[in-house]
């Protein structure tokens, strides 16, 4: 009992040393050094700058959304002014990609033109409203501004949008409490006129990204903005994202018809199936069901919710038929538009059937409208052991002209109780995340004495080895990441340079375009030192620690990252929590073109080494139309494989013995 005591003692300070260690690891802005626990609004960035409206650049005349003259076209260009750091460029081109996944708004590199936007790193964050002038209007992202979210406000200035609590009709949504406003900057508050601005027939937004928060301009004695809906007091001024209303609005200013680089999405919800069509040469053939038998038992769309009876899903069943036996689902076809040859696919499935089943994801490309058979590609696989959960898919897709999508089952040997689900494909041209860690029941974990969770390890796309490390504190989680050894490690150069590393909370809408994610990003400076006056971003190897797993003996560098990456509350907003599993994605994006040039080359997509591909495909078929067929409530269930959240863990990860001590503590305090 006195050496259990004396462990006991020795763990308990060594971990409390540990969690300090962790949790006082603070990056900044620019991706290094101490990290602000907060990001600031736009309003404190840019305290003392005597804006107009917090962080509004007025010309001659103020521009009016009404006026023709003060938008731009749908290709907007820019330049990346030579005040800006890299890691504000790299956030800049992540902002315009959302707008470009949301809007038919395309930000392209300045070629001459006479009016452009001219991103810079000035004092604070601020923009003109609109087009204002030739030569290049400055759009200034300074210190604490490269935020996905901030970026996105101040290029909806330019494009021609004021604040939300601006808006004429906002009396009528919230009240100003001008005797809390800080004196000499009441003029923030005022309204834009009906007759030089439109509402574009959207309602008042309070999740909108062009909000100021409840406390915006205080002189310290409460709010300064009351929502009349007192639900919305804690909403305003905190959106991560443009909301749906933002974009809803941006496309009706500028007449959008489609997005730049958003494809398709179906959700399988009414009987036109998005276009999609069925191809089978057996009896088992693609459904669409409301359940299955061996699971799912609820489509993704309405998981954890109610529906109004349209949660269908697409199954395939590998219960009956023969080996051999396949089917296809295929999309519609789709026309690529940018020049980048990439796309991204993504879509939950479900997997209830026997070890040896397949899930083939092909595209199909056409030389003409008249073309009927066209070039068949495998670009995707899906096999081994099934779960009995919705999991969610990335394939990077390369077509090149007209193409669509298949997914082909097909049934292996074996006993099944189940088979194949589908539901809620999107499909985009952009690049898909590198990694994707989908946690189970990570309620649990919030609510468990776990402080801790480990990724499996992770390879960039040039092979760096990476691990990220989730830590749980009462208010928040933190998100870190360190380098560790891996097969490549001497052929790398090393120390890792100006590398962006992006992490994403996915907000699991069904639809990309509604999601509002939550994502926050650092990049690797190669000159920075760590306390010993190693390379921080050295070779693990080298400037890390010795660590051994599972037999396994690997290296492992100081952890790096984001102290306070969400909060618990804003974590259960919106849907970052779905069926009880949270997803994360990490990006290791490549920011050294941006040292000589304004954009980043195209992404390469990844090579594919596919285990089992067989030997006889559905692909002549004949195809129909999708029937709609709800299968009974299932009387057998699949017994889960899964009860903590020890299942989010793979096999293959790298762990650190911390687990062990941290759970060896618990237990000798239980």
């Amino acid at each position: 009992m006195a050496i259990l005591n004396a462990l006991n003692g020795i763990l308990s300070n060594f971990v409390k040393l540990v969690l300090h260690a962790v949790l006082l690891s603070r990056p900044t802005d620019s991706g290094q050094g101490e990290f602000e626990d907060e990001i600031h609004s736009i309003t404190e960035i840019n305290e003392g700058l005597n804006l107009f409206d917090g962080d509004i650049v007025e010309s001659n005349s103020r521009s009016s959304i009404l006026r023709e003259d003060t938008r731009w076209a749908s290709s907007v260009p820019y330049l990346l002014g030579n005040t800006l750091d890299l890691h504000s460029k790299g956030i800049i081109l992540r902002a315009f990609e959302q707008f470009g996944l949301k809007s038919c708004i395309n930000f392209t590199p300045w070629q001459n033109e006479d009016y452009f936007i001219k991103l810079q790193k000035f004092g604070g964050c601020y923009s003109n409203v609109g087009k204002v002038s030739p030569g290049g209007q400055t759009v200034s992202i300074g210190h604490g501004c490269a935020v996905v979210h901030i970026v996105e406000h101040e290029l909806l200035h330019a494009l021609g949008f004021h604040h939300e609590q601006s808006r004429y009709d906002r009396d009528d949504h919230v009240a100003i409490i001008w005797e809390n406003v800080k004196e000499g900057f009441e003029h923030n508050f005022n309204k834009v006129s009906e007759d030089s601005s439109s509402l574009l027939s959207t309602s008042y937004d309070y999740t909108s990204v062009m909000h100021y928060s409840a406390d915006a301009l205080t002189n310290g004695n409460g709010f300064t903005i009351i929502t009349k809906q007192p639900e919305f007091q804690d909403v305003i001024g905190k959106s991560i994202e443009m909301s749906s209303t933002d974009t809803l609005e941006l496309n009706r200013l500028y007449h959008c018809k489609a997005s730049v680089s958003f494809l398709d999405h179906c959700s399988f919800d009414d009987d036109s199936m998005c276009g999609m069509s069925v191809c089978s040469k057996s009896s088992v053939r693609w459904e669409r069901v409301r359940r299955a038998d061996g699971g799912p038992r609820s489509d993704h769309t309405y998981l954890g919710t109610s529906s109004k009876g349209n949660d269908f899903f697409m199954h395939f069943s590998t219960m009956t038929g023969e080996k051999g036996d396949s089917a296809r689902l295929s999309t519609r076809r789709m026309t690529p538009g940018r020049s980048c040859q990439v796309q991204c696919l993504q879509f939950y499935y479900y997997y209830s059937g026997s070890k040896t089943d397949l899930l083939n994801i092909y595209i199909r490309e056409f030389d003409s409208a008249e073309d009927a058979e066209g070039t068949h590609k495998l670009m995707g696989q899906i096999t081994g052991s099934p779960a009995d959960n919705w999991q969610l898919h990335h394939v990077p897709l390369n077509a090149s002209k007209t193409f669509q999508v298949e997914f082909e089952a097909y049934k292996g040997t074996g006993e099944s109780i189940g088979g194949f689900s589908v539901d809620d494909i999107n499909l985009s041209e952009t690049e898909c995340p590198h990694e994707t860690w989908q946690i189970r029941n990570f309620e649990e974990f919030l609510n468990n004495n776990q402080p801790f969770l480990f990724s499996p390890r992770y390879y960039s796309t040039d092979s760096y080895g990476f691990q990220i490390i989730l830590v749980r504190s009462p208010r928040a989680i933190s998100l870190f990441i360190r380098l560790v050894s891996g097969d490549y490690d001497d052929k790398l150069e090393w120390p890792l340079a100006w590398r962006q590393i992006t992490f994403l909370m996915l907000d699991q809408n069904p639809h990309m375009q509604l999601r509002m994610s939550q994502q926050r990003s650092l990049t690797t400076d190669p000159i920075v030192m760590n306390n010993n006056g190693d390379f921080y971003w050295g070779n693990p190897r080298e400037v890390g620690s010795l660590f051994e797993e599972g037999g396994e003996t690997f290296f492992a560098s100081n952890l790096y990252g984001i102290r306070i990456f969400m909060t618990l509350e804003d974590l259960r907003k919106r849907d970052f929590l779905k069926g009880g599993d949270a997803i994360f994605s990490f990006t290791m994006q490549d920011l050294r073109p941006l040292l000589t040039i304004n954009s980043l080359p195209c992404a390469r997509i990844p090579q594919q080494n596919f285990t089992a591909v067989p030997g006889e495909s559905a692909d002549d078929g004949a195809c129909s139309g999708v029937t709609s067929t709800t299968i009974a409530t299932p009387t057998t269930t699949t017994p889960s494989s899964c009860v903590s959240i020890l299942c989010s863990f793979s096999p293959k990860m790298v762990c650190s013995p911390l687990i062990l001590l941290i759970t060896l503590y618990l237990l000798l305090n239980d």
